[in-house]
């Protein structure tokens, strides 16, 4: 079985320091065309800043974006996973604790960010090409 490092490590991992402004925190998930962000403190995993945490922990509470810093609205010592841990273990743990994010860590260096959709598109390519293995198999006999 798949190690989650494979799916995380030619890819980029977005971070953010902890101290920066929310409206800076959105501006670059914006940019970067991501849900999520691993946020850190002297190269170190402190939290995730999601839209979830955005929409909960900031604009429904009424905060300024340009005031509010990361550090008071992100979730805080989110659930890791090493980076050998596997890919059904890795959606066990999405599903059961109902996030869409997790950091892949290597104690508390980051080694880069899963999203619940890199999971699923994984799954569908691996499926498609068993069924591809499959037609190939029954047009041959």
């Amino acid at each position: 079985m798949k190690a989650i490092y494979e799916l995380v490590k030619d890819r980029d991992t977005y971070s953010i320091e902890s101290s920066i402004t929310v409206l800076d925190a959105a501006r670059y998930m914006a940019e970067k065309n991501v849900g999520a962000v691993a946020v850190v403190r002297a190269h170190e995993l402190v939290g995730i800043f999601s839209e979830r945490d955005l929409m909960k922990r900031v604009v429904s509470e009424g905060r300024n974006p340009k005031t509010t810093r990361v550090e008071e609205v992100m979730t805080k010592d989110p659930c890791v996973v090493s980076p050998n841990e596997t890919l059904s273990n890795c959606m066990r743990l999405m599903k059961e604790h109902n996030f869409r994010h997790l950091p892949v860590c290597d104690g508390k260096k980051l080694k880069g960010l899963i999203s619940l959709r890199d999971l699923l598109l994984h799954d569908l390519v691996e499926k498609e090409g068993e069924v591809h293995m499959m037609r190939a198999y029954i047009s041959q006999g």
